[in-house]
């Protein structure tokens, strides 16, 4: 390859098997068609407890084997969910890497020619205090272009439901009608 031959492209996304990074891998797919380029599922892990409580411990170490197996069975887990035995349609590196998500993400699509898809979950004010939100991470230090993904309408509607069951509310039946009626099509 010559230096006046264009770098190929790379879609890289991040899966962790929620529903969030489930929509952001369908997407990364699509935008991989579109753009010929390959699809790289990257999904990073870190030990129960993170990297500082890993070091203090002799047990971890004994540990990391099992724990990198998990993590690659959880990113074929989520590549069976979306594709199936079909898969991406387009080539396809996955990828299992150990560190922050931000971090391992942003250093995976290190290249000016790749695209970076990321969830961009809705956040609550007390989420974003106490947790680190990947996506931004990636849209303040990625050096290629940033594509988060808001989550899919379905994912709204089970943390509707999700939150209703811990408020422990009953569910008004108006609430289903209306519901069943926007997922049927008008006859």
């Amino acid at each position: 390859m010559s230096d006046s031959d264009p770098v190929p492209t790379r879609v890289v996304v991040g899966v962790s098997g929620s529903l969030g990074s489930l929509t952001a891998l369908c997407r990364a797919a699509t935008e991989a068609r579109l753009r010929g380029s390959s699809l790289w599922p990257v999904l990073a892990w870190e030990p129960p407890g993170g990297e500082l409580a890993a070091r203090r411990s002799p047990a971890s170490a004994l540990m990391v084997g099992e724990w990198q197996r998990l993590a690659r069975e959880r990113l074929l887990a989520a590549l069976d969910d979306v594709f199936g035995d079909d898969g991406p349609r387009v080539p396809m590196t996955a990828l299992v890497v150990r560190g922050a998500p931000g971090r391992a993400l942003v250093a995976t699509a290190d290249r000016e020619s790749d695209v970076l898809v990321v969830g961009a979950g809705r956040r609550s004010a007390l989420h974003r205090a106490l947790a680190p939100s990947t996506s931004r991470y990636c849209l303040a230090h990625a050096t290629c272009p940033v594509l988060a993904v808001p989550p899919s309408p379905l994912q709204s509607e089970l943390t509707a439901v999700h939150r209703r069951n811990a408020w422990r509310r009953r569910l008004d039946s108006g609430d289903v009608l209306r519901g069943t009626k926007t997922l049927r099509p008008e006859a």
